[in-house]
């Protein structure tokens, strides 16, 4: 039986074999006899695949072959640490950061080994609610695609340094990409607590006290609006995408089109070594996501049982824990292989921590995502969904989303928010009954401590979940508007800013809160586009406007502050720093007055400003105006002169600059930027602390004896303007930190030199426009 996809020109492919076409054509694809993959990749402008495929299978094998031929030492790196092997190639001490925090390897191998040796992940896959066929079919292509391109090129002959030759890179099985779904699935949960895991162990004598934390992540964040025909100049819908993902590591963004023609044509990003379009748009929708504020997991303080530090009891009865022997492979100094093996513990609520087992109580941690394997499928859906309420059919659905708000537009100029992701079904009730022990009462809200040793308070249920201990639709936050939707990593409380959401669950977080500057900002981007009064044109969006707003490196705190600063300096010019030296602070005056409250490459002023403001930000009395739920965007506001610390603030900062050398005038661009490897190059944007919405973090917002902050590692990744219109989409992209991270492409930073000139990359959607491509390459494999 023959399968065939007519695209054009007519090209043999045999088995086995990548045959290049000429830019203006495109081949026949079907699949023969013998043959279970076939794929078109067409590479565009800064390398951005396009990738058709006969059938799913097919466009996974595509996607698989056009990641591993950009990031193939990535992805080797980053299975390694799922098959808890970092120890056994790369020694125990090392460090290692898995996006949910930085742990040892031999912390790392620990936790990834004790939840592979359990067999839990086979059993949801295997599970009757488990991944689709589909799903499936696309994850063995994906597989199959990626091995390919390791054959072709072999481990001593791989053109990136980092892994040539290396023994830690091996042919990707498919469980090693699930592994990968099921992992990003825990951040924010419970990987976030692996070296708590892997420590744990009874205590000696009475133990030590406490209450165990989370690692601190990796920085994640996002903005994302959706906007509606109220807000734009055309009635159209629109989206910004506007992910603030690492800049190295497992969780970079990879962008890409699937085409699998009458199933399938999306574009956007997707997370390195998945599948799937995780954010992005098809013909008609476009959607987003941003990390969500809901909990997504608790601890439960366990009683001890008299005498048994390995024994806990539930309604006065007394349980063993669990136990589970976990060897490790570990390299020594001398390159010898030797085993270390720990004995990790469970209770019925999920594994027992390190910090805080004493003789008498413990903490365990559930998450609520330990049985969801459901992202493939949940973005394959989303990619199908025509318009909001599509989207909004699949979320419900699927139930997959494991941490994330989703933002959607559409062409009929809908926009749309709710956070669909997994949150522990812990009611407000369910909370006031069940956080009553000390430790809980002292932590609530900001971490839910539940009661142990009374069954009653474990998790609830939702009729309409699609698994157990989680809240499902009808209790999650939504709103559809016709003006405009956004999220900054907040509460679903301000989604729009005349529209507060309330009623929905604490769990999700708080409602009639103080708001991060970043979030103010946000809604007042919008506002003043809608308006018309930020100086890009005509009231309205369209996609230039939006382009220029997401670029614009406005900072709230310098807009709210810096003229009372420069007031402050001018009535006195001299001020006392921190150790009580005095400082002439007039010129920092002059230069703060002339700053244009940007922090673009090249703006002076910007980092002082940051060197000010870093000894203002941690003092609670700093707004003289305080929050009002009432007005949420523009409280609280005016700074409190009258503090003391204001003062030593600027004196500080000014001291921290000219004790370094460094002039006043100082541009951003020359302090703050891109890793050595790529050339160092300048980048704008700044912190969520000072109140950018372009986020940029570096390693250290500490200047170094050089003048510069640490290296970028996180911020405005996979940037996306879409207009959709009745003529289709309209898309403006922009990868901060390029396709590649392999250091011999071409790819390897040629977007982050456009996004240094606040370029952008003109998307190619269509056929057509594919074809049109200056300096095109297609690809043709088949297997």
């Amino acid at each position: 039986m023959r399968r065939g996809l007519v695209l054009g020109a007519v090209v043999t492919a045999l088995a086995s074999t990548v045959l290049v076409t000429p830019a203006s054509a495109e081949p026949e694809l079907a699949l023969r006899d013998g043959q279970r993959y076939a794929a078109v990749i067409q590479r565009t402008e800064y390398g951005v695949p396009h990738i058709t495929g006969v059938d799913m299978g097919s466009a996974g094998y595509g996607f698989g072959y056009a990641y591993a031929q950009d990031n193939l030492c990535l992805m080797a790196d980053y299975v390694t640490t799922l098959a808890g092997e970092r120890a056994a190639h790369f020694g125990p001490d090392g460090r290692v950061n898995t996006g949910a925090g930085s742990f040892t390897n031999l912390e790392s191998d620990l936790y990834f080994r004790a939840s592979n040796d359990t067999g839990r992940l086979e059993r949801l896959l295997a599970a009757p609610g488990g991944p689709s066929a589909e799903a499936r079919e696309t994850v063995r292509g994906y597989v199959a695609g990626f091995n390919r391109r390791l054959r072709e090129t072999g481990v001593e002959r791989l053109p990136d340094p980092t892994c040539r030759g290396k023994g830690w890179v091996r042919p990707l099985t498919e469980l090693d990409v699930w592994r990968n779904v099921y992992d990003t699935s825990q951040l924010t949960g419970v990987s976030s607590f692996a070296g708590q895991i892997a420590n744990a162990k009874p205590p000696v004598g009475q133990g030590s006290p406490g209450v165990p934390a989370a690692a601190e992540m990796q920085p994640v964040g996002s903005n994302a609006w959706g906007l509606g025909r109220a807000a734009t100049r055309d009635g159209s819908g629109m989206l910004l995408a506007n992910p603030h993902f690492p800049w190295a590591g497992p969780k970079r963004l990879y962008q890409a089109q699937l085409t699998v023609p009458g199933k399938l044509n999306v574009a956007g990003a997707a997370l390195s070594g998945l599948p799937m379009i995780a954010m992005g748009h098809n013909e008609s929708m476009a959607w987003t996501h941003t990390v969500s504020f809901a909990r997504r997991f608790t601890l439960f303080e366990l009683e001890l049982a008299p005498g048994d530090p390995t024994s806990y009891v539930v309604d006065g009865k007394t349980e063993p824990m669990t136990r589970q022997a976990v060897r490790v492979q570990v390299r020594g100094a001398d390159g010898a292989l030797s085993t270390v093996e720990r004995v990790l513990y469970r209770s019925r609520y999920g594994p027992v921590l390190a910090d805080g087992w004493t003789a008498g109580s413990a903490f365990a941690v559930r998450g609520s995502n330990e049985d969801n394997v459901r992202a493939v499928d949940q973005e394959l859906a989303l990619g199908r969904a025509k318009d909001v309420a599509g989207v909004r059919a699949a979320l419900h659905r699927v139930q997959g989303s494991p941490f994330i708000n989703t933002i959607a537009a559409d062409s009929k100029g809908e926009s749309y928010y709710t956070d669909a992701s997994l949150v522990p079904h812990v009611t407000d009730e369910h909370a006031q009954r069940c956080v009553d022990t000390p430790a809980g009462r002292a932590a609530y809200p900001h971490r839910v401590i539940l009661n142990g040793s009374r069954a009653e308070c474990g998790w609830g249920s939702d009729p309409d979940a699609v698994t157990p201990g989680v809240f499902g639709p009808k209790q999650q936050p939504a709103q559809q508007r016709a003006d405009y939707v956004h999220n900054s990593n907040e509460s679903a409380w301000l989604t729009n800013a005349t529209a507060p959401l309330t009623g929905y669950p604490r769990m999700y977080g708080e409602q009639a809160g103080p708001r991060s500057p970043r979030d103010r900002l946000s809604h007042l981007m919008v506002e003043q586009r809608r308006n018309g009064t930020d100086g890009f044109g005509p009231a309205g969006f369209d996609l230039p406007s939006l382009q220029q707003t997401m670029l614009g490196n406005r900072t709230l705190t310098g807009e709210l502050f810096r003229d009372a600063v420069v007031g402050l300096i001018e009535a006195n010019p001299v001020l006392t720093a921190s150790d009580g030296a005095q400082v002439d602070v007039r010129a920092a005056g002059a230069v703060l007055a002339k700053w244009d409250l940007k922090m673009d490459t090249g703006s002076q002023g910007s980092v002082l400003w940051r060197e000010v403001y870093a000894g203002i930000v941690p003092l609670r009395n700093k707004f003289a105006v305080p929050f009002d739920p009432k007005d949420p965007v523009r409280t609280p506001h005016t700074l409190n002169t009258a503090e003391p610390k204001v003062k030593t603030a600027i004196a500080d900062g000014v001291q921290r600059l000219t004790g370094l050398g460094l002039p006043l005038t100082l541009e951003l661009g020359k302090a703050q930027r891109d890793i050595p490897s790529r050339k160092l190059l300048p980048i704008q944007g700044c912190t969520g602390f000072e109140g950018c919405f372009n986020v940029t973090e570096p390693t250290t917002t500490k200047l170094g004896a050089d003048g510069t902050y640490g290296k970028v590692e996180m911020g405005s990744s996979f940037i996306m303007a879409v207009q959709l219109g009745k003529n289709g989409p309209r898309t403006q992209t922009v990868l901060t930190y390029s396709q590649a991270a392999d250091p011999t492409s071409p790819h390897h930073f040629d977007q982050t030199e456009l996004y240094v000139r606040k370029g952008w990359v003109p998307e190619r959607f269509t056929r057509t426009e594919i074809l049109k491509a200056p300096g095109l390459r297609t690809d043709v494999i088949v297997e």
